[in-house]
């Protein structure tokens, strides 16, 4: 049974500059560069001919290049922080690409996804790590900015059952139509 989820890849030179932003951080687990995405849609654990059916309308999908631009950096989980981000700015052009995908999701027979949608990039996952610290490491690395940077595809991923972060399997792209 897969677990899926599609997304927005970032290219490797902005995969590279977010990568000198690791470490200096007691408690976090640094994600692979190589696994650094947008997630547009968590599919979750599906059965086979749903995946098929999640690939094969994916296909259909037929939105203009997209330019994304990271805006800083935050935390997850007020309270106990649970991950730091690279900020995603939010755009209408991404706001609707992810919402054909959840539309797409659901009339298969998925439920809804139960967060709002907040675009970002995964970095560390954090274990432990009390607040003053993630708060000093914002505080000296959070004004990062990259971008504008285009995206042409978007992405089906599947993963292992773990606590995040990869090993994530490509298992089919989709070109996004170059702008008119």
């Amino acid at each position: 049974m897969p677990r899926l989820f599609t997304a927005l890849e970032v290219p490797a030179e902005v995969g590279e500059r977010l990568a000198l932003l690791r470490g200096g951080l007691p408690g976090a687990r640094w994600i692979d560069t190589d696994f650094y995405h947008v997630t547009l849609r968590f599919i979750g654990d599906i059965d086979f001919r749903t995946a098929d059916e999640v690939a094969d309308a994916l296909s259909r999908v037929k939105r203009r290049d997209i330019a994304l631009n990271i805006d800083g950096l935050a935390a997850f989980g007020s309270a106990k922080p649970h991950s730091v981000v690279a900020r995603v700015s939010p755009s209408r052009v991404l706001g609707e690409l992810q919402a054909e995908h959840e539309r797409i999701v659901q009339k298969i027979g998925l439920p809804p996804e139960g967060r709002r949608f907040t675009p970002h990039v995964t970095l560390a996952r954090l274990r432990g790590t009390p607040q003053r610290d993630v708060a000093n490491y914002l505080t000296l690395r959070g004004g990062f900015f990259a971008g504008p940077f285009p995206v042409s595809r978007f992405v089906l991923y599947s993963s292992k059952d773990s606590t995040g972060g990869g090993p994530y399997l490509l298992e089919q792209s989709y070109p996004l139509a170059e702008a008119a």
